[in-house]
């Protein structure tokens, strides 16, 4: 939830009212009606206009520029480890995720003997 008189970006106009995308603008109230699609009234301070929106067509401008941080850090991993042919690095950028940590999550598979076997089903048997 965005709080009052946060800088917000305009994203989106959902219902076409002709909102200046990719501006700014300033939330200045909270429309608590249940029956209306809209979320927030925001002042667009070049016009001098408010306008209903609802919550898909803002974001904060903090939010905007963390996600871009994100974004340039992970384009500049992805320079760097094609740069150095690190295959690993490159691998673990795109997925998302560690290799390591995959392998070491996975059950490790001991042959047991058949008495064993019988023994672990007994235990679950019995519990």
């Amino acid at each position: 939830m965005l709080h009052l008189g946060e800088k917000i970006v305009i994203v989106g106009d959902a219902f076409e009212q002709n909102l200046p995308v990719g501006e700014y603008g300033y939330v200045i109230a909270y429309d608590r009606n249940p029956d209306n699609a809209f979320d927030y009234v925001i002042r667009y301070p070049k016009t001098g206009r408010n306008y209903f929106v609802p919550q898909s067509d803002i974001e904060s401008e903090n939010r905007l520029i963390e996600q871009e941080a994100e974004r340039a850090t992970q384009e500049a991993l992805i320079d760097y480890a094609l740069a150095t042919h690190n295959e690993k690095l490159f691998r673990q950028i795109m997925n998302g995720e560690d290799s390591e940590a995959d392998e070491q999550q996975e059950p490790t598979k001991e042959v047991m003997s058949q008495a064993e076997f019988i023994k672990q089903v007994n235990l679950r048997a019995w519990i």
